[in-house]
Formats: C-alpha cells, sequence, structure tokens
C-alpha cells in the first residue's frame, strides 16, 4: 500500500497523494476546493434545521442528474471571466484532478463580475484525466444538486462543456479544518477548545443529515481536509466524489471496491469492501480524535510507535487518569477534565473494531451537543488546576508516589509542507 501525503496552501487547499489499495475479494481504498487526486484508497462505483433533500437517490441517467433545478449550468466562458480567464493569482490550489480558483459572480444573476463585486466563488477545473474523473465529478453533481443542508458545502452550479469538466461552489474563507490542525503560521492560530467542539458539532450533523436521508448517504471520504470553514466556523462537508448510495431493505451494507485516504478508513471496510454507514462513523473517531489531540492519521515522522495515531492513543482514552497524554497541549487550562474524558470516550467508541458497537451519527451529534453546552455554561472553570492536579497524580503514581517538577507533554504536530 502507499502512503498518503497532503501539501497545503494558505487557504485551506489540501493537494493530495492519495492511496489506492486492493483487498483480497475486491478491487481498489480532496478537496473542499482541493482538487487532489482521488485514488487514496477510493472507488467507483441531524439536523433538519435549514436542510432539506429532493427525492430519494434513485440510479439516474447522466441528463437527470445535469437538469437538477437547484444548480446553475454555466458556460467555459462564463468562468473563464469570473476567474480572470484562471490567472495564477487567483489560484486556490491544484491537485492530481486539477485546479480551483477564487472568482466572482453576481449574486442575482450569478453573471460574471470584476473581482472584488458580487460574491465570491470557488472555481474547481477538472483536468482531462479519463472516465474515472467525470464520475467523481458526475457524483458530486448528483448529490450536491440534491441536497441542502447547513453543514454540507454548497454546490452553485457546474460547466459541462466540450472536454471542459468545472464545479462552481461557496467560497469558504477559513479553508479546511485540516489547515487549522496542522499548520503552523500567524494566519493559522491553534483552534481553542469550543471551536473544536464547534467544528466536530458542526461536521457531526452534516453526516448525520447524510446517514437519516430517505436514501441513506454513505460519505465515504471524511476527513480534516474534506471540512471547510465558513467565516464564522461552521463546518461543512465538501468533495462528495465518493459518496454512495446505502444499504436498502434489510441489507446491512454495500460491496464497493476499497477506496478513500489511508488513516481514515474503516478496518472492515479496507479488509471486506463492506461500507456501510457505520464506516463513516469509524472516520469521524479518527477525525475527532486528531481534533483533540493536533496529531494528524498518519505522521511518518513521529517514532514508530506514534506514526498511527489510533494505535498510538486508543490505550490512553478508555483512561481517566491518561487520557490527557492524547490532548492538544495548545489546549491546556480551556477544559475541564470531565469533559475531555468524555470527548475521548466517544472517539473510543467511534473507533470500535466491530461496527455494532459504533454509535449513530445522531447519538454523535447529542453527545457532542452536550458537550459544547456544557463548556459553555461556564463548567470548565478552574480547568487549569484541574489539569495540573490530574499531571501531578499520575506522574506521582508513575514515580511511586514521589513528585516531579513537570510532565512531559504530548509534542505539537509538525508543520506540513
Amino acid at each position: 500500500m502507499v502512503a498518503c501525503f497532503h501539501v497545503f496552501d494558505s487557504m485551506g487547499i489540501c493537494f493530495n497523494a492519495r492511496v489506492k489499495a486492493e483487498s483480497p475479494n475486491n478491487t481498489g481504498l480532496s478537496t473542499k476546493y482541493d482538487s487532489g487526486e482521488r485514488k487514496d484508497m477510493r472507488s467507483e462505483s441531524s439536523d433538519s434545521k435549514g436542510s432539506s433533500f429532493s427525492t430519494p437517490l434513485t440510479p439516474r441517467s447522466e441528463g437527470e442528474i445535469l437538469q437538477s433545478p437547484n444548480l446553475r449550468s454555466f458556460s467555459f466562458a462564463d468562468l473563464k471571466m469570473a476567474t480572470r480567464d484562471f490567472r495564477p493569482d487567483c489560484l486556490l490550489g491544484e491537485g492530481g484532478f486539477g485546479s480551483v480558483f477564487k472568482g466572482w459572480i453576481d449574486e442575482n444573476s450569478l453573471a460574471a463580475t470584476k473581482p472584488g463585486t458580487g460574491i465570491v466563488i470557488a472555481v474547481k477545473r477538472l483536468n482531462q484525466d479519463g472516465f474515472q474523473g467525470h464520475r467523481e465529478w458526475l457524483a458530486e453533481v448528483n448529490y450536491l444538486g440534491q441536497f441542502y443542508h447547513a453543514h454540507l458545502v454548497k454546490l452553485i452550479g457546474y460547466c459541462l462543456e466540450d472536454e471542459h469538466r468545472l464545479l462552481v461552489y461557496e467560497f469558504m474563507p477559513r479553508g479546511s479544518l485540516e489547515n487549522h490542525l496542522f499548520r503552523r503560521g500567524s494566519y493559522f492560530q491553534p483552534l481553542s477548545w469550543s471551536l473544536r467542539l464547534k467544528v466536530a458539532l458542526g461536521a457531526a450533523k452534516g453526516l448525520a443529515f447524510l446517514h437519516g436521508a430517505e436514501t441513506k448517504v454513505i460519505y465515504r471520504d471524511f476527513k480534516t481536509s474534506n471540512i471547510l470553514l465558513d467565516s464564522n466556523y461552521n463546518a461543512k462537508l465538501s468533495d462528495f466524489g465518493l459518496a454512495k448510495d446505502g444499504p436498502t431493505g434489510d441489507k446491512s451494507h454495500v460491496s464497493t471496491r476499497v477506496m478513500g485516504t489511508y488513516g481514515y478508513a474503516a478496518p472492515e471496510y479496507l479488509a471486506t469492501g463492506h461500507l456501510s454507514a457505520r464506516s463513516d462513523v469509524y472516520s469521524f473517531g479518527v477525525v475527532l480524535l486528531e481534533m483533540l489531540s493536533g496529531r494528524s492519521a498518519i505522521d511518518k515522522n513521529r517514532p514508530s510507535g506514534e506514526q498511527k495515531l489510533v494505535e498510538w492513543a486508543k490505550p490512553y482514552l478508555a483512561n481517566k487518569r491518561k487520557v490527557f497524554r492524547v490532548l492538544d497541549n495548545r489546549l491546556e487550562g480551556q477544559y475541564s477534565m470531565e469533559g475531555a474524558f468524555k470527548a475521548a470516550t466517544l472517539a473510543l467508541r467511534c473507533l470500535s473494531i466491530d461496527s455494532r458497537f459504533r454509535p449513530s451519527m445522531s447519538e454523535v451529534v447529542t453527545t457532542l451537543q452536550q458537550l459544547l453546552d456544557s463548556n459553555d455554561s461556564g463548567s470548565n472553570q478552574n480547568n487549569t488546576n484541574i489539569i495540573h492536579w490530574r499531571r501531578r497524580q499520575s506522574t506521582d503514581d508513575a514515580n511511586g508516589g514521589r513528585s516531579t517538577t513537570a510532565y512531559p507533554r504530548p509534542s505539537a504536530s509538525p508543520l506540513h509542507a
């Protein structure tokens, strides 16, 4: 299996070198603006407020998909003008499947406007990369063309003209969660504990909405680089190129080629190609763990025993006296140990090897909402004293009751470049 690595730009775009894996019985294993190639491990084939979906997701012809009343069909000339002819200074990011450009359109007519006027958009221009690229482009149009939800990125329209394949999205000014967690620099300040809970809750609501649709939708590529943030840090899921209709009737899963991003895919999916909504729950657990720890799912720069985040962190998550070893040291003093342990316990449940023991995403939403409400109500007063006391207590235990002057804390995540 080939490793997966990422490169980021200042706007939160992720350019992914993806992993493609094959299971013994099946063949095959983003872009938030990211146009990254989706060969990670990827494949082919709630909150109801402000949310809607039109019809059940049944197989439809390409013509039907492209006639979605919710989407605008742009001409290639329109998008050339909106992006100033795809000028380099409008480039937001680029990857294996193409490039993403910043553009401007009129709020009412959606016609191209001068830079700085109208509304800002993100235009993904795909490379001419064969059938797989077109299939993922069409999946994006299919799902985002039917769904509207506060925690799904809005697809405004598309362009299908000759060999050109483009997608037009709302612009998300704070970029991806991935950059805020792992990139260093003045633009990306560490997210606070309360903001991390807010982002986790928003992303969970997006997944819960998909899982609660009349025909369940499995997102299949949930990761920090596919969670975009608006100016108020509201999280929205992006990049639906790998989304797939879930099982129907009494079926527990759908069988498909194993595709996604290494480090996030559920173990049963990797082993068998059996995909279910609980596969998304596992991926959510990985992301929640990344948010709690400030560490990425796979980090080859760490010591051998710490390179795979889930394997390293799991032994600490269930122990209230040791869980702080996993927590991002940049969050010190911002949370109560009770709140941190509840969040860690939730992550551990999502990461259960047996998918039957994972919570549903609606349960995840409920738990995170309670955590956020508790945090906002001031239950984390005097947190610093609580955290320091826990550290001293655990250190004393490790040293036979002898106190020490300092406790080693987890190191910060390295800069991804």
